[in-house]
């Protein structure tokens, strides 16, 4: 029987600065439905927080799981059988590996605000995928959940 992996999970949660960004924009519909009225503005208030609300939450909902066999990550689910060894990348390193080290087949889960990283290769060869990026703010336990595959 093969040992599992270290369970693994976090979601990629915007941080706090982009809530309060979220309300500033419901600040500012209500401040163009202000010549209308007070109810008008009252409900540019309520549509553009409950909106920019609505769109930070969903770029924040991204998820990153070692689960039942596979690496899941985001809408890609990879068996941990085509995968090599994983990179743990500090912040200087993550940042070359988005940039001008970046590959365009690659897959990337970025996020900016995440200054750590892993960068896995795809060791499948019908696969041209070269590596998996995916930031993280727990870059050694990702690396711990993976390191069963790579013995």
């Amino acid at each position: 029987m093969q040992p599992s992996a270290p369970p693994f999970d976090e979601r990629l949660a915007a941080p706090r600065s982009w809530w309060l960004i979220a309300f500033g924009i419901g600040v500012a519909c209500a401040l163009m439905f202000l010549p209308l009225g007070a109810l008008p503005m009252l409900g540019g208030l309520v549509a553009g927080t409950a909106a920019a609300c609505v769109a930070v939450s969903s770029y924040g909902s991204a998820r990153i799981r070692v689960v039942a066999g596979a690496l899941v990550a985001g809408d890609a689910r990879i068996p941990l059988e085509a995968l090599g060894d994983a990179e743990v990348l500090d912040g200087e390193e993550a940042r070359a590996w988005r940039s001008y080290k970046a590959d365009p087949r690659a897959f990337m889960l970025l996020r900016s605000y995440i200054p750590t990283a892993v960068r896995v290769k795809v060791t499948d060869p019908q696969d041209p995928t070269p590596y998996v990026y995916l930031s993280t703010r727990e870059p050694q336990a990702l690396v711990a959940a993976l390191a069963p595959v790579a013995a």
